[in-house]
């Protein structure tokens, strides 16, 4: 039986994190937290609610531990650019977007068709 030392990248661990839990790691007040989920920046996974806006309802939530990332990038975002929280959903899109887009070019430009589609004239 053999063991693997080798290390896990943090983002690959996946912990569920309570919103206090979210708060207390990240140092944010829970009413912000509430309002990145308000945004649509953060999804809380155990309730279809979103938002709401007392603190009290978001008390049952639970967030991947990948949150902790996105509140810091979001932090990062308002006090660097100084974005609004819209502006930051948004810029957080673009990015994932750029790199899904990324990865697209890179599968295809790795692994061409093995026939080029052409319209019949």
């Amino acid at each position: 039986m053999t063991t693997s030392n080798a290390l896990v990248p943090m983002s690959e661990v996946l912990v569920s994190l309570s919103l206090t839990d979210l708060c207390r790691i990240s140092g944010c007040s829970a009413d912000w937290i509430i309002e990145l989920v308000q945004e649509g920046i953060l999804e809380p996974e155990s309730t279809g609610h979103r938002g709401g806006g007392a603190v009290s309802e978001g008390s049952s939530w639970t967030f991947e531990s990948s949150s902790i990332t996105l509140v810091h990038k979001v932090r990062r975002l308002q006090a660097d650019l100084r974005l609004n929280l819209p502006g930051a959903a948004l810029v957080l899109s673009l990015v994932d977007e750029n790199t899904q887009l990324r990865r697209q070019v890179e599968q295809l430009e790795n692994d061409p068709p093995d026939a080029i589609w052409m319209p019949a004239p």
